[in-house]
This record gives C-alpha cells, structure tokens and sequence, in this order.
C-alpha cells in the first residue's frame, strides 16, 4: 500500500512530505523539494545526498525533528 502525500508543520513553517518507501521521505519546503530523509532508528534520521541519495552520517536536528514529526503522524 503506498502511502498518501501529507504535510506537517514545525513552528512557522510547513513541509510537504511524500512517503518513497522503505522509510524515505521527500520533503518540500515552500513547494520546492528541500531535503530526502531515511529513517535510521527510532530517534534518527539521516539527509540523503541530493546527488547519490545515499546517506549522509551526520547529526542534522532539523532532519531528526522532520523525523519524528513523521511518526508522530504516521501513529495518528
């Protein structure tokens, strides 16, 4: 079953996510697409390299707090 477009908002700011699977998301800021996130663990999340898609190991805390908003409304 694939999974519906959504939005979530943070602050001020409202993102567009669009489920990929396997735990990626695209995310679209101001109708642009910002960012892909894989979720790593429950708590992390990790930026995909726009160029390659693959992973990058760093501890960016917009991309964990997109992150958990996800799941929280994924658990709704």
């Amino acid at each position: 079953m694939t999974e519906e477009p959504f939005d979530i908002e943070i602050g001020v700011i409202t993102y567009s996510v669009f489920p990929e699977g396997e735990d990626i998301y695209a995310i679209f800021k101001d109708g642009i697409e910002y960012v892909k996130i894989q979720k790593d663990t429950e708590q992390h999340w990790l930026k995909l390299d726009p160029a390659t898609e693959m992973p990058l190991f760093d501890n960016d805390e917009e991309v964990n707090t997109i992150g958990r908003q996800i799941e929280a409304y994924r658990e709704e």
